[in-house]
C-alpha cells in the first residue's frame, strides 16, 4: 500500500449497506493499513471496526464539514500519510460526501484507489426485475411537494430505469406524486433494508405500490430505494428533428452544437444527428 512518490494515497471503501459480513477481504485489509480513516459517523464506523477488530483512528468526515476538512486531509496526503474514506454504508460519494475531497486528491496528483463492493443503488437494480442496461440515479426527492413534483415532471420523458432513495416517512407522499406524473400503470420497485434481517421487496404497477404504502402493507421504516422503469420512447418524427436542425443552422450554430442540443430535445443519437446535421447544411449550400 505504498503511496506515489513523496505522495500518500487515499483509498475510497465500499462498506456494508446491512449484513456486516458483505465488508470484502481488501476492504479490511485496507481499512486496517492506513493511517486514519476518515468516517462519515465514527460511532456507525466503530460498529463495523469492533465487528472486524480493526482499531484504525477514525476522523469525521460529512457533508457538514467537508470543504473545511479538506485541506488539513489533503495537506496530510501530501506528506505521505494515508487515508481511506468511509460512508455510514455502501460506496462513498454516492448520494454522501467525498467529491470535494477526491477532486482535490486527484488535482494534487495524489492516487486514488477504488475498494469497491455493496451500493444500495446497484443492489436494488439487481433485484428489481426492470430493465438495467441503462439507468439514472437521482438520489432522494426532494421534501417539500412544490420542488418534489417539478423534480418527477422534469423526468417525465427519461426512458432509462430510473433509482431513487427516499425517507419512510415520505414514501406515501413521493409514490403519490411519481403515480400522478408517470401514470398509474408505470411499474415499480420498493426495496427495504436491503440486506439486513427485515429486507423486503415490493413489486408492481405504482397505484398498487402506493395503495400497499397507504394501508401499511409496505412498512414506512427503514432505508428505501425505489426503481421506477423509464417511459416508452417516442416516435421518432423526422421532420419535426430537421427543422429543429434547420432553425439552429439557420442562426449559424456549429454543427456539433446544433447536433448536441436535437440529442437533449429529442432524444436521438447526436452521433446520427450530427451526419444529418451535416447533409442539411450541405444542402443549404447548394
Amino acid at each position: 500500500m505504498a503511496g506515489h512518490g513523496t505522495h500518500g494515497v487515499l483509498y475510497v471503501v465500499a462498506t456494508p449497506i446491512g449484513n456486516l459480513d458483505d465488508l470484502s477481504g481488501r476492504a479490511c485489509m485496507v481499512l486496517r493499513e492506513v493511517d486514519t480513516v476518515l468516517a462519515e459517523d465514527t460511532r456507525r464506523t466503530r460498529t463495523l471496526f469492533d465487528r472486524y477488530a480493526i482499531s484504525t483512528p477514525t476522523r469525521a468526515f460529512h457533508e457538514h464539514n467537508e470543504r473545511e476538512q479538506t485541506p488539513w486531509v489533503l495537506a496530510r496526503l501530501l506528506e505521505g500519510k494515508r487515508f481511506a474514506l468511509v460512508s455510514d454504508a455502501g460506496t462513498p460519494l454516492v448520494n454522501d460526501p467525498g467529491y470535494v475531497l477526491v477532486r482535490e486528491a486527484r488535482s494534487h496528483d495524489v492516487p486514488v484507489h477504488c475498494v469497491p463492493g455493496p451500493s444500495a443503488v446497484t443492489a436494488a437494480l439487481s433485484i428489481s426485475g426492470l430493465p438495467t442496461d441503462r439507468f439514472t440515479f437521482e438520489g432522494f426527492l426532494p421534501a417539500r411537494r412544490p420542488r418534489r413534483v417539478r423534480a418527477i415532471e422534469r423526468l417525465a420523458g427519461e426512458t432509462r430505469t430510473m433509482v431513487f432513495y427516499e425517507a419512510p416517512h415520505r414514501i406515501v407522499e413521493a409514490l403519490a406524486d411519481l403515480r400522478a406524473v408517470f401514470g398509474d400503470d408505470r411499474e415499480a420497485v420498493i426495496a427495504r433494508e436491503l440486506t439486513k434481517r427485515f429486507e423486503s421487496v415490493f413489486a408492481g404497477r405504482l397505484d398498487h405500490l402506493l395503495t400497499q404504502a397507504r394501508d401499511g402493507r409496505v412498512p414506512a421504516r427503514g432505508e428505501i430505494v425505489v426503481v421506477v422503469r423509464g417511459g416508452v420512447p417516442a416516435p421518432v418524427d423526422d421532420d419535426a428533428t430537421d427543422a429543429v436542425l434547420r432553425a439552429m443552422l439557420d442562426e449559424e450554430i456549429p454543427v456539433g452544437q446544433a447536433a448536441a442540443v436535437a440529442a437533449r430535445l429529442t432524444g436521438r443519437p447526436r452521433n446520427a444527428l450530427y451526419r444529418r446535421a451535416l447533409e442539411l447544411a450541405g444542402d443549404s449550400r447548394a
